[in-house]
């Protein structure tokens, strides 16, 4: 910059704002016992909230709590992690990874060149994405034995399914494949041969549905920057309109802490065990009772935002979830506080659409209520769950789909993907007959008719593991308490001087002064 005459000015202040612009992050290890602190400091923009969100989740990290503020034009967000085993970050390598990957350099557009493999065995990093592969996206009728063909029919294309996920959701699927050329491994390029498959795929789902039932199947070649494969899942439902089916979620209750002590008591818990045979922490309760997914939205007039308010189970990639749908519908997240009491999730956003506007009809709200409790509802698990490992080969996942569905196994869920020679894949199987809870004889006959190659283990509760590392991890740094804070709001409802806004206003005081020394 040019000064007065011949001598160059220099501002003080503009060197600071181009140093705030790119993003800081920094990692804590001191500051709390039981979990690893990140801090971001950045200039706003809209999808960087999910673009952390996401890291974070795809390194199978448990995020127990997270303040966001971002009015401004900065972002300065702090979230609280450990692993899915209870652990803090200091494996070097996954620091180095976060401060690399998305925290940083991806925001510019540049990618990771470091490997790193999370605490559940997934490798992340360079030649790991599934935009490198082409990419076949289903939606349909929920029908037992829809995966089961399609792979079926894949595997008679000589297509390798590299990885895959498939969701169900209010009798409605989406499924996303990932192929290769079988035997090559290679991607497949050839347009007529993607257009065939596409259509022989066509088929099959067609096959599965009636007259005018809706029904979509898209082939797409390898496409750099494609779409996160879970948010596109998200996507696929939402276009599929999912959340329209049934009644409009119940709302949030006023005191969301207060509430989860209280639940069992009004009939809003449901005991899968006899409730006299759990005891009364936290952990047990997690593993014995089912949570409704609730959903609020009021106006906070005086400051210009919807407040949206979402009680659920607490699981993991539950903040994520919430965090697209928002991103996906065109709503910027302002300020939002998240976090957790025993099982029990909740989540408090302030918000307002990209053109500036706030939910402020009454059927503005239902839709926005009814999606976001969708985007919870969608990956519940629902089932018995079976970890299934092989040396990977050419029809693997045709076989294994088509034993569950001779057995009489339905899929609710399911996610499969290659690890170097081997393949591994998470089921989630109900009866077909809609008969209730899976006969463990049918679980027999599955693993002997894979056979002695094929690993098949059973977990009978899909939240236990979950809730016992989340327990250990569950101190006072990864639970929200509704305690007094100073300032009190001028809101439109009272019910809502309860929720976490107190606790989340009084926490950004002081984030300024936090992030001053934030360094990446």
């Amino acid at each position: 910059m040019e000064g007065r005459g011949s001598e160059p000015y220099f501002d003080p202040d503009y060197d600071s704002l181009v140093e705030r612009i790119n993003p800081r992050v920094c990692i804590d290890n001191e500051t709390c016992e039981d979990c690893t602190l990140i801090k971001v400091d950045s200039a706003n923009r809209h999808g960087i909230l999910l673009e952390m969100v996401q890291l974070l989740t795809d390194l199978d990290l448990i995020i127990s709590k997270s303040y966001i503020s971002s009015d401004g034009g900065w972002l300065m967000d702090v979230f609280h992690v450990a692993d899915q085993l209870g652990n803090k970050l200091t494996d070097p390598t996954l620091l180095r990874y976060i401060q690399q990957q998305s925290l940083v350099s991806g925001w510019k557009g540049t990618r990771s060149t470091v490997e790193v493999r999370t605490c559940l065995g997934k490798l992340l990093g360079p030649g790991q994405l599934a935009s490198e592969y082409p990419a076949i996206e289903i939606t349909a009728t929920d029908r037992p034995g829809l995966l089961s063909e399609i792979a079926a029919v894949l595997a008679e294309l000589h297509c390798h399914v590299a990885c895959a996920q498939a969701w169900t959701h209010n009798s409605r699927a989406a499924v996303i494949l990932y192929v290769t050329d079988e035997p090559s491994r290679t991607p497949i390029a050839d347009a007529d041969r993607l257009a065939h498959i596409e259509q022989q795929v066509d088929s099959v789902v067609e096959a599965h549905h009636g007259p005018g039932e809706r029904r979509r199947v898209k082939v797409s070649g390898a496409t750099p920057g494609r779409v996160h494969t879970e948010r596109r899942l998200h996507q696929l439902m939402y276009e599929d309109g999912d959340y329209e089916a049934g009644p409009p979620p119940p709302p949030v209750n006023g005191d969301h802490f207060a509430d989860a002590n209280l639940e069992a008591r009004r009939g809003n818990v449901l005991f899968l065990s006899s409730p006299s045979s759990s005891s009364s922490s936290s952990s047990s309760w997690a593993s014995s009772a089912v949570i409704k997914t609730r959903a609020s939205i009021d106006s906070w007039k005086k400051r210009g935002y919807s407040v949206v308010n979402i009680q659920s189970r607490d699981r993991p990639k539950l903040l994520f979830d919430t965090v697209c749908t928002l991103t996906d519908m065109q709503y910027v997240v302002f300020h939002a506080a998240v976090g957790s009491h025993g099982p029990l999730a909740v989540q408090e956003y302030y918000i307002r659409h990209m053109d500036g506007c706030t939910l402020d009809s009454e059927r503005d709200r239902q839709k926005v209520s009814r999606c976001l409790v969708a985007a919870v509802e969608r990956r519940v698990s629902h089932g018995l769950r079976l970890e299934v490992s092989a040396r990977d080969r050419q029809g693997l996942l045709s076989d294994v789909t088509r034993v569950l569905r001779e057995n009489s196994l339905s899929l609710t869920r399911a996610e499969c993907a290659t690890r170097g020679e081997r393949a591994v894949g998470t089921f989630y199987v109900t009866d077909a007959s809609g008969g209730g809870d899976v006969d463990p004889k049918r679980v027999d006959a599955v693993r002997q008719e894979m056979g002695d190659s094929v690993t098949v283990e059973v977990s009978n509760d899909a939240t236990r593991e979950w809730s016992s590392a989340k327990s250990s991890n569950n101190g006072s740094s990864g639970r929200l308490t509704s305690s007094s804070a100073g300032g009190s709001r001028s809101r439109s409802m009272t019910s809502l001087g309860s929720s976490l806004g107190s606790l989340l206003w009084s926490h950004i005081e002081r984030l300024s002064s936090n992030f001053g020394s934030i360094r990446s």
